[in-house]
C-alpha cells in the first residue's frame, strides 16, 4: 500500500509536469534535456553491468542510445511545440494509460505470466493496458482535432490505440529484459515508488517514434 501511494503521488506530479510542457516551450526544452541526460546515464549503468569489461561494446551501445534519445527528443519537441499538440497529447496518454492499466489489472487479477523476461508482468496486466488505453478513443475522437493526422473513422482510432499501446508494452519489456540481464530491480531511484526515470518512459521511447513512422506510412 505504501509503494502504491508513492506511485500515485509521483504519477500526479509527472502528469502535472507533462501538462505544463504543452504551455511553455522553455519548460519543454529543459525537461527534454534532463530526461535525455538522466535516461542516458541510467541506460549507461545497465549496459555497463551487462557487458562487463568490454569497453568497445559499452561505448558503441551508449553512443547509439545517445543518438536515439536526441532523435526522440527532437520528435517530441517538434510535435509539442508545433501544430500537433493534440496528437502528441493523445500518444502520451496512451502510454500513460497503458502503464497504469498494466499495473492495476496485474495487481488485481494476477494470473498467468506474460513472459519470462519480466516475471511481474501478467497476461491480465497486458489486457488491462489495452482496455484502459482504449477508453481514450471516444474522448479524443469527439472532442479533439486529431483528424488532420489520423483517419476520421472511429475504427482507425481503435486500431491506432491498440498498436501504440502494444509498442509501449514492448518498450517496457525491452527495458525489463535489460534490467534482468543487469540483475537490478530498477534503472534508478530518482522517482519514489517508480524507480528510475527510464522505468517510466521506457514505453514512450518506443511508442512515440513508432507512432510517427505509422503515420508517415499511412500518408504515403
Amino acid at each position: 500500500m505504501k509503494e502504491l501511494s508513492k506511485r500515485i503521488l509521483t504519477s500526479i506530479f509527472l502528469l502535472i509536469l507533462l501538462i505544463s510542457v504543452f504551455f511553455n516551450k522553455y519548460v519543454l526544452i529543459t525537461l527534454l534535456a534532463l530526461l535525455s541526460t538522466v535516461s542516458w546515464i541510467e541506460f549507461n549503468s545497465l549496459i555497463s553491468k551487462i557487458i562487463n569489461k568490454n569497453n568497445f561494446l559499452i561505448i558503441f551501445f551508449n553512443t547509439i542510445s545517445l543518438i536515439y534519445l536526441v532523435f526522440f527528443s527532437s520528435i517530441v519537441f517538434e510535435g509539442v511545440s508545433g501544430d500537433y499538440k493534440n496528437f502528441m497529447l493523445f500518444i502520451f496518454l496512451i502510454c500513460i494509460f497503458t502503464d497504469i492499466g498494466g499495473f492495476v489489472f496485474g495487481k488485481l487479477f494476477k494470473g498467468k505470466k506474460l513472459t519470462k523476461i519480466s516475471p511481474n508482468k501478467t497476461l491480465s496486466g497486458s489486457i488491462g493496458s489495452f482496455v484502459l488505453s482504449l477508453l481514450l478513443v471516444p474522448f479524443f475522437y469527439y472532442n479533439f482535432e486529431t483528424h488532420e493526422i489520423l483517419n476520421k473513422k472511429l475504427e482507425f482510432y481503435i486500431f491506432f490505440v491498440i498498436f501504440i499501446s502494444f509498442a509501449s508494452q514492448l518498450g517496457d519489456i525491452f527495458i525489463s529484459y535489460l534490467k534482468r540481464k543487469a540483475k537490478v530491480k530498477d534503472t534508478g531511484n530518482l522517482l519514489p515508488g517508480h524507480g528510475g526515470l527510464l522505468d517510466r518512459i521506457d514505453g514512450m521511447l518506443l511508442a512515440i517514434p513508432v507512432s510517427l513512422i505509422l503515420i508517415l506510412i499511412l500518408q504515403l
